[in-house]
């Protein structure tokens, strides 16, 4: 009787614990950061990629850069079709975030590029970021670094080093 008390004591923590490592976010404002992820890289790699939501419940603001502790730099990157081919490329004026509205950083949309990763992300990491708005300010964030593989739409962004050092 005991045992089976103590099993299902610790099946309800594990539970709540699950549940409180998907739901991780952040607030500065009326900005609500929620669940910055990124993926894990291959070994070698030098630039990865990060995503999150923001959920604007106040006036319009900007996303405007992005700095974390294990990357020389982070960019503000959109990916879209362009006449049937892909094209990525660097917001330098940011991301917008409209009044009452939430902005999605995704794979094969608007998502962060890490640059130059000092040490590639392994599955299981938390990797510290600030993140800078026009009217906000800054908060910081934890990008949670899941498997390296996506879903089947996903691109991996392991496969971006040309990119990253100025290639086509």
């Amino acid at each position: 009787m005991i045992q089976n008390l103590f099993r299902l004591l610790a099946i309800l923590v594990s539970i709540v614990l699950a549940g409180a490592a998907h739901a991780h976010g952040f607030q500065v404002g009326e900005l609500k950061i929620g669940h910055p992820h990124a993926r894990a890289m291959l070994p070698g790699a030098k630039v990865g990629g990060g995503y999150l939501t923001i959920t604007n419940n106040g006036s319009a603001d900007r996303l405007l850069s992005v700095k974390a502790d294990r990357a020389a730099s982070a960019q503000l990157h959109e990916m879209k079709m362009d006449g049937g081919i892909m094209v990525m490329r660097e917001l330098k004026d940011g991301i917008a975030v409209p009044a009452n509205a939430t902005v999605e950083l995704k794979p094969g949309g608007y998502h962060v590029m890490f640059m130059n990763v000092s040490q590639p992300f392994q599955e299981g990491e938390m990797i510290k970021a600030t993140l800078t708005f026009e009217k906000a300010g800054t908060v910081e964030v934890e990008f949670v670094v899941g498997p390296a593989a996506g879903g089947a739409a996903e691109m991996k962004h392991d496969d971006h080093a040309a990119h990253a050092e100025g290639g086509k």
